[in-house]
């Protein structure tokens, strides 16, 4: 459960993460500069578990994971839109940050309402609203994925689970 921080359509990754931060490799580092590009020093607002929720195509722009991983770092839980850039969504799922499709929780949650998300039933909750949304959850595999912390983990697993046998 976290406060939501509302954003609009077309936020890109300069957005969550400007270029002049791009040598920084350290995720705690980036994370402390997650959007930025809207308002600087925005991630000292963000408390564990919050989440993010914005409009169409969040996540334009380039490929690179520094935004995503801002994303997850700064503490965000996930983030929910009416739609994503589909770069931005495979980074996000590959470092194991989840991104949630739901347009109507996009167009109903508010600034600082308080939200939370059932991963496995697909739904979202507006706590201060009363209200519940759905999304279309994750297969089993996506959801490990998320779960262990990124594709690079899983394949770890995965691995070691296969040297087991």
């Amino acid at each position: 459960m976290g406060k939501a921080f509302k954003f609009g359509d077309n936020i890109d990754t300069d957005a969550i993460v400007p270029g002049k931060y791009l040598s920084i490799s350290d995720p705690d580092e980036l994370g402390k500069v997650c959007m930025d590009g809207i308002k600087t020093g925005f991630a000292t607002q963000i408390e564990h578990g919050d989440v993010f929720v914005a409009g169409k195509n969040f996540g334009s722009g380039s490929s690179r994971e520094h935004a995503p991983i801002s994303i997850k770092a700064s503490g965000v839980q996930c983030v929910i839109a009416e739609t994503f850039a589909r770069i931005f969504y495979r980074n996000a799922i590959n470092i194991g940050l989840p991104v949630l499709e739901s347009p109507e929780a996009s167009r109903s949650i508010s600034e600082n309402d308080i939200v939370s998300v059932d991963f496995i039933k697909g739904s979202i909750t507006n706590e201060t609203k009363n209200e519940i949304y759905t999304f279309v959850p994750y297969d089993k595999n996506i959801l490990e994925i998320i779960n262990v912390g990124g594709y690079k983990q899983y394949i770890k697993n995965k691995k070691a689970e296969g040297e087991k046998k």
